[in-house]
């Protein structure tokens, strides 16, 4: 589908949004007092990232991210993290697996993801998918009390 891309998809790839959050990431260090955390890798790229949760009586009050990876995985950490805060353990859920669907499905981008929308395009390109999910998947692996996930 990705019909709502009307120039150049690489362009639209590296777009204004994912080249800010690449190069000034929000909630980015670490989180005092964190119940939850996790360590992803994508040993194909070498991007690394550890999340770090705090969830006080079902809602993640706090969320931040650390590491080293390319423009689109730290972009996606810190978008990701800035949909999820305040949210409840559920709503968090709910957007991680429309972000999921998003990079890897023909499914239509969901108002619910808000600013995330922009990797869309990302699908296009097979081997920047781990990147782009690599955050998501290491804060469900967080949120499951696995302390670390491969994209391998």
């Amino acid at each position: 589908m990705l019909k709502h891309y009307s120039t150049n998809m690489l362009e639209n790839l590296y777009q204004e949004t994912i080249i800010e959050h690449g190069k000034n990431p929000r909630n980015y260090g670490d989180v005092e007092g964190y119940t939850h955390i996790a360590h992803g890798k994508n040993p194909l790229c070498g991007d690394h990232i550890v999340v770090m949760l705090k969830v006080v009586d079902g809602i993640l009050e706090d969320i931040s991210f650390h590491g080293d990876g390319c423009a689109i995985s730290k972009s996606a950490a810190s978008l990701l993290t800035t949909a999820l805060k305040g949210k409840t353990i559920d709503e968090v859920e709910e957007v991680l697996t429309i972000f999921d669907e998003l990079l890897t499905t023909e499914k239509a981008p969901s108002p619910l993801l808000g600013k995330l929308q922009v990797f869309e395009g990302v699908k296009l390109y097979p081997s920047r998918i781990k990147c782009a999910s690599l955050s998501l998947r290491a804060i469900e692996q967080a949120l499951k009390g696995k302390g670390e996930v491969s994209t391998e």
